[in-house]
């Protein structure tokens, strides 16, 4: 008789192949799988190189870390949070210390290729913070453009008055916009303008746009969020890279 995998209410029990089948009945076997793999990818990985070591006290001050973050310093709090996630101190270390383990591998892993992927992303990350007035026809847009250019109204009045989009109701403001994702039409204007600038008639998707620029934000390594992003995405590809040279075989049966 297959040993029981999950046992339930004392005396029902689950084994493992009607586990697996139940993930797989409910479409979430593949995630399950993916999840077992990856982990396996890290562990080989871990064992093999030798610029990944994680000394004792790097991966304890991590759990130090870990609990100052979260306000379980205090012990007997840090004891009802172990409680409610169902963890022991050590299954608590033990995850605390392979996520470590799992960040210096990334960092090993992207460092050579860091700079270069970030190239290839900046236009993608690179982003013009505008304004727009979108009208139906060309006429109506140059009329727009020659009010403002003589004074006549302001943008800002303009856009409220007769924008067809939403923003009217913003007088006009778009918010950040990726370079990557401009019209090949707009972006070499956009690309020469100066803050402040209105530029246009474009034609957009059938309708006529002026735009106004409000703020180039270019991005470095350095700016906020962008390394670890880029990181994580170029150990995903890694990742995937890794998991695509695996052949691998499933038995259900008990």
């Amino acid at each position: 008789m297959s040993q029981p995998f999950l046992t339930i209410n004392d005396n029902d029990s689950i084994t493992l192949s009607q586990s697996l089948q139940y993930l797989q009945n409910s479409g979430k076997l593949q995630e399950f799988l993916a999840n077992i793999l990856r982990q396996y990818v890290i562990d080989k990985e871990l064992q093999s190189r030798d610029d990944t070591n994680s000394n004792a006290a790097a991966i304890e001050q991590a759990v130090i870390n870990f609990r100052l973050e979260r306000n379980l310093s205090d012990p007997q709090a840090f004891q009802t949070w172990l409680d409610e996630n169902r963890l022991t101190y050590k299954s608590f270390h033990d995850q605390v210390s392979n996520g470590f383990k799992r960040e210096t591998l990334k960092l090993a892993v992207v460092k050579e290729n860091l700079e270069e992927y970030f190239q290839e992303r900046k236009p993608f990350l690179d982003s013009v913070v505008m304004s727009r007035i979108v009208v139906d026809d060309y006429e109506m847009a140059q009329s727009l453009k020659s009010k403002i250019d003589s004074g006549e109204g302001s943008f800002e009045a303009l856009a409220r008055e007769y924008s067809i989009t939403t923003e009217r109701r913003v007088n006009g403001m778009m918010g950040a916009v990726s370079k990557a994702t401009l019209p090949d039409t707009l972006k070499p204007t956009i690309e020469g303008a100066k803050v402040g600038q209105i530029i246009g008639p474009f034609e957009v998707e059938g309708r006529w746009c002026l735009f106004r620029i409000e703020e180039f934000i270019e991005v470095t390594l350095e700016t906020k969020g962008i390394k670890k992003q880029l990181q994580d995405e170029l150990f995903d590809r890694w990742m995937n890279e890794q998991l695509k040279t695996l052949t691998v075989k499933m038995q259900i049966g008990d």
